[in-house]
C-alpha cells in the first residue's frame, strides 16, 4: 500500500468532488439505536472451533513453518525493538497486520509455541492500556513528557487506524481464549473514542484511518453484540460520519466509473484497491447497525459494478494500485485480496446472501495461492491475470515504482504491507468455513477438508462434523456426524451458482436435488454416524472477460495454460532476494471458436493424480487437467513487459493473422501457475 503524507484534514467535499450532492453523504438510516440493529443471519464460531484437515490443514503448517510463523525472527521492521512490546521500533500497522494472520492460525492449529509468541504483543497490549482508555504503542508525546495520553490530551494520541488492526486481533484472541481482559479493555477504548473523535477525528493523523472507519465500526458493532451497550452504536454513527463513504459510493456509480476513467494523482485514496477491499463491508455494516435495507442495495450495485468495469477472471478485480479497469495486463495487489476475502466473509455472516459465498470461493480458490511461493516465504506485491512472465518493470501498473520490483517474488519486494498482512487470507478462510445458524444449527458455505466441534439442539448436544473431500478439484464433500446423543438441528449448505443441480445423499440414500445459487436446509434429528453426501456436478464453461477474452472454468476452478517454468534468483540491494520465473514454451495461443460454442466437446477433463494431505498449489502438484487445441497468434508478442490483449471484433473473434494448426494444449488451475494465460483470445 503506497504510503504517503497525509494531505491535510479530513474534507468530505473534497472526497466527494462533487460527484454525490451534500444532502446524500450519509442517508436516513445512518443513525441507529438498539430497535433499529439487525443481528447477523449467520454468526461465525469461536476461533478453534474449526479445524482444518487434509490439503488445507497442510497450507497451513507451511505458513506456521514459514513467514507467518516466524515474520519476528525474519523481518527487522518487526523484529528489533518493536512499538508493541513497548520499544521505538514498529508502532504502526505491520506487526498488528502480521499478528492478525498469526494469532488465527496459532489457534487453529493448537500450536502452543506460536500462542505463546503472539501472546507476548496481546498481554504487553492489554497491560499498557492508558487510564483513559488509549492504547497501543506509546507515542513520543509520552515518552517526552511522561504524560500518558487521555482525553483532555486526546492530540498527543496518534494514528487510529493501527488500533483498529488489533481490535481485530483481539477480537480473533477473545473467541479463541474467552480471556476476560478483552471486553473491558475494548469498552474502555471504545469510550474514549467516542469522547475523542470530535476533537479527534478519524482523519487527523492519517486518510488511511478515515479510509478503513469500517474495520472500527465492524469491531464496536461485534462488541454490541455482546454487551448491549447502546453507546457502541452511537460510536458506530460517529466513525461512520468521519469515514469514507464507501457505502455512498459503491451505491453511487460515478464513483465506480471515474475510478476506470481517471488515474491521476487525485482522490486516489478512494480507488486504493485495499482501501475499496476493506471498504466492501461497510454497507452490510451499516445496513447491521440501521437496519435500511438499501445499503444491501449499495453493496450488491457497487460490487456488481467493480466487477464489470474492474474484474478479472480470477475473481479479484484490477488493484496495482488503485483499481485499474479489467484488462488481463492489469495487476493486483495481495492485500486487496485478503482484505476482500475477510471483508466477504463479514458480508455473509450479515446477510446471508450465496452470491457473495461464490465471489468468496472464486477469490480464494484462484487469486490466493499462485501470489506467494511454495514455502510462502515470498509474495508477489502484483500479480497479473494474463503473466507471461514474473520479472522486474514497470508494466501496466498504476504504481509501477522506479525500482521496478512490484511483479518479482520476494519476501521485501514491493511494499512491505504485504508481507505482514498476506497471512490473514488463508488462515480466517479457514475459520469461516462454518458459521452458526438460527435454532441453534450449523452451516456449511465454502468447502474444504476439516471438522468443526459445537454445540447444536434445543440441549446444546457438542457434535463434530468431519467434513471430507478433495473440493475445489473434486465434485464430492461427505459429511461424517459424530455425537453422544441424537440431536435434532438444522444443517444448511450452500449449492453453488455455477452447479446446475447437485444431489445430497443421506446414508446412502438420495434425499433430494437442489438448483444452484441457493442455501438448502437439512433439518432432522441427527444420529451419531449420519453421513450426509453433497453432490456438486462440474461442468466445463468459458465466461467472458475485459477484451472479448475468454476464459476456461470448472466448478469454481478457472483453468490456465500450462507452461513450463524457469525460475532464476537474483538480488536487490534494498529488498533483498528475489526470484524472476520465465515461461518454457509458447504463450501466445488462441482458443478455436468452436471450444467456446461446444466446451464440453472440445475441453476434455482428467484426473491426473489425487489431492492427497501434502498437495501444494503448484504445476507438480496440479490434480486436474484440461486439454483442447489451440492456435498461435504469432504477432501477439510481449510490449513494455506485459502482453496487450489482441483486438476482436464486436463478436469476439481475433481478426488477424492466425496460425492453421491446431496445437493441443494444457490448461491447468489457475492457482497452481506462477506464468500463463487465463484470458485467451478466441479465433476461427
Amino acid at each position: 500500500m503506497k504510503r504517503r503524507k497525509k494531505f491535510g484534514s479530513l474534507v468530505l467535499s473534497t472526497f466527494l468532488a462533487g460527484l454525490i450532492p451534500a444532502d446524500a453523504q450519509h442517508p436516513p438510516g445512518t443513525r441507529a439505536d438498539a430497535t433499529t440493529y439487525v443481528a447477523p443471519v449467520y454468526k461465525p464460531l469461536p476461533l478453534g472451533a474449526v479445524k482444518p484437515q487434509g490439503w488445507l490443514k497442510h497450507q497451513l503448517e507451511i505458513m506456521r513453518d514459514g513467514t507467518t510463523g516466524h515474520l519476528d525472527e525474519v523481518y527487522d521492521k518487526v523484529k528489533k525493538d518493536n512499538g508493541w512490546l513497548g520499544g521505538k521500533g514498529d508502532g504502526w500497522e505491520e506487526t498488528p497486520y502480521w499478528l492478525d494472520g498469526a494469532v488465527p492460525l496459532a489457534y487453529l492449529l493448537d500450536d502452543k509455541n506460536l500462542q505463546e509468541k503472539v501472546l507476548r504483543y496481546i498481554n504487553w497490549t492489554l497491560q499498557h492500556q492508558r487510564p483513559s482508555g488509549y492504547f497501543g504503542p506509546l507515542t513520543k508525546s509520552e515518552r517526552e513528557n511522561n504524560i500518558p495520553v487521555g482525553v483532555s490530551n486526546a492530540a498527543d494520541g496518534e494514528d487510529w487506524w493501527p488500533k483498529m488492526i488489533m481490535l481485530k486481533v483481539l477480537q480473533q484472541y477473545y473467541t479463541a481464549t474467552n480471556d476476560a481482559r478483552v471486553i473491558p479493555f475494548m469498552t474502555k477504548y471504545f469510550n474514549y473514542q467516542l469522547q475523542t473523535l470530535k476533537a479527534c477525528p478519524l482523519g487527523k493523523w492519517t486518510e488511511w484511518a478515515a479510509s478503513r472507519g469500517s474495520e472500527n465500526i465492524m469491531i464496536a458493532q461485534w462488541l454490541y453484540s455482546i454487551t448491549k451497550d447502546k453507546k457502541l452504536l452511537e460510536l458506530a454513527s460517529l466513525l461512520e460520519s468521519q469515514a469514507f463513504t464507501w457505502s455512498n459510493w459503491l451505491g453511487n456509480r460515478n464513483w465506480v466509473i471515474g475510478a476506470a476513467a481517471r488515474q491521476n494523482e487525485q482522490h486516489w485514496m478512494r480507488r486504493h484497491g485495499v482501501n475499496v477491499g476493506m471498504g466492501l463491508k461497510a454497507p452490510a455494516l451499516n445496513y447491521q447497525r440501521t437496519g435500511n435495507k438499501k445499503y444491501l442495495q449499495d453493496l450488491h450495485t457497487g460490487f456488481t459494478d467493480i466487477m464489470n468495469l474492474h474484474g478479472l477472471p480470477m475473481g479479484v478485480f484490477s488493484a496495482d494500485e488503485d483499481l485499474h479497469g479489467n484488462a488481463p495486463t492489469q495487476g493486483t495487489e495481495l492485500c486487496a485480496i485478503v482484505e476482500s476475502m475477510f471483508s466477504l466473509e463479514e458480508i455473509i455472516g450479515i446477510t446471508g446472501d450465496p452470491a457473495y459465498m461464490d465471489a468468496l470461493e472464486r477469490m480464494t480458490f484462484n487469486a490466493l495461492p499462485t501470489q506467494t511461493t511454495d514455502d510462502y516465504n515470498n509474495k508477489q506485491y502484483f500479480q497479473i491475470a494474463n503473466q507471461v512472465h514474473i520479472k522486474r518493470g514497470v508494466f501496466n501498473f498504476s504504481l509501477p515504482f522506479d525500482r521496478g520490483m512490484t511483479n518479482v517474488l520476494g519476501m521485501r519486494s514491493g511494499y512491505t504491507c504485504c508481507l505482514a498482512n498476506m497471512h490473514q487470507g488463508w488462515t480466517k478462510f479457514a475459520s469461516h468455513l462454518w458459521y452458526a445458524t438460527a435454532g441453534n444449527g450449523l452451516a456449511a458455505f465454502t468447502y474444504s477438508p476439516g471438522e468443526v466441534t459445537a454445540r447444536v439442539g434445543k440441549n446444546n448436544t457438542q457434535i463434530t462434523i468431519r467434513e471430507v473431500t478433495a473440493y475445489p478439484f473434486d465434485e464430492q464433500v461427505v459429511f461424517n456426524l459424530d455425537m453422544p446423543q441424537p440431536a435434532a438441528f438444522p444443517l444448511e449448505l450452500r449449492i453453488p451458482a455455477w452447479c446446475a443441480e447437485a444431489t445430497v445423499i443421506l446414508n446412502g440414500e438420495k434425499l433430494r436435488t437442489a438448483g444452484g445459487g441457493q442455501l438448502i436446509t437439512v433439518n432432522r434429528t441427527w444420529h451419531n454416524r449420519d453421513q450426509l453426501t453433497l453432490q456438486l456436478p462440474m461442468q466445463v464453461t468459458t465466461s467472458n472477460w475485459g477484451g472479448n477474452s475468454r476464459t476456461i472454468e470448472r466448478g469454481p476452478i478457472v483453468y490456465a495454460l500450462k507452461l513450463g517454468e524457469r525460475w532464476e534468483k537474483e538480488q536487490d540491494a534494498a529488498e533483498g532476494d528475489y526470484f524472476n520465473v520465465y515461461p518454457k514454451g509458447d504463450w501466445n495461443y488462441g482458443i478455436p471458436e468452436k471450444v467456446i460454442q461446444a466446451p464440453a466437446r472440445y475441453l476434455q477433463v482428467t484426473a491426473v493424480k489425487p489431492v492427497t494431505a501434502d498437495f501444494v498449489w503448484n504445476l507438480d502438484h496440479a490434480p486436474v487437467t484440461i486439454t483442447t487445441t489451440g492456435k498461435k497468434i504469432e504477432e501477439w508478442k510481449v510490449t513494455e513487459d506485459v502482453a496487450p490483449q489482441p483486438i476482436t471484433d464486436r463478436h469476439g473473434l481475433y481478426k488477424g493473422k492466425v496460425n492453421q494448426q491446431e496445437d493441443v494444449i494444457t490448461l491447468v488451475p489457475y492457482g497452481c501457475t506462477k506464468v500463463r494465460i487465463v484470458a485467451f483470445p478466441v479465433v476461427k
